[in-house]
């Protein structure tokens, strides 16, 4: 199947160096959740990420010619994203960041004699991944989300293997503890 995603996709970006802008809105359609979240992960600002990525599709299709076939096309992509995020946070000014324990308690009260539904824990897993280390969000959304590879990770990132398993690892953890500041007993609903 990894094989068939992988021709198709390799036959996508042929397609779209001949000039065909319907397999380019293929490619968009495929990649742009997993390249949202990403990108939300990293500058944790949603509209902000929107913004970046319709920079990064535009990015992508003017450079398409410069893709080379040596990584899957996801892996070319996803660096993209990640490089624009950061130039975007290196222009970025500080902001005033809302202090974790009010989320949490605004949170926690919330959740209270509730049974979580999907929506709400898509809501909780984000949350408690706004309050993760940069790296460490990073590299859990390339390698859950995005499914890819430690080797895969380490070309996008820049980061070395052995950084990713330490960061997937704390990642992992902190996820936990979040989680279950946020939710108390009813992480197990989560779980």
């Amino acid at each position: 199947m990894v094989t068939r995603i992988k021709d198709k996709d390799t036959e996508l970006v042929h397609r779209v160096r001949d000039g065909d802008t319907g397999a380019f809105r293929i490619l968009v359609n495929l990649y742009k959740d997993k390249s949202l979240s990403l990108a939300v992960s990293i500058v944790r600002d949603e509209p902000l990420a929107e913004d970046i990525l319709q920079d990064v599709f535009i990015k992508v299709y003017k450079n398409i010619k410069k893709f080379k076939f040596k990584s899957k096309f996801s892996t070319w992509l996803y660096r993209i994203v990640v490089n624009s995020c950061y130039n975007e946070l290196k222009k970025q000014r500080p902001k005033v960041a809302i202090e974790a324990s009010n989320i949490l308690e605004q949170a926690v009260t919330k959740t209270r004699d509730k049974t979580l539904a999907y929506k709400d824990q898509q809501k909780y897993i984000q949350m408690a991944m706004a309050q993760l280390k940069t790296d460490e969000a990073l590299v859990l959304r390339l390698f859950y989300l995005c499914e890819m590879s430690l080797k895969e990770i380490e070309t996008i990132s820049g980061y070395s293997v052995s950084k990713i398993r330490v960061d997937l690892h704390r990642g992992r953890k902190n996820m936990e503890k979040q989680l279950k500041l946020l939710l108390g007993e009813e992480i197990n609903t989560l779980l």
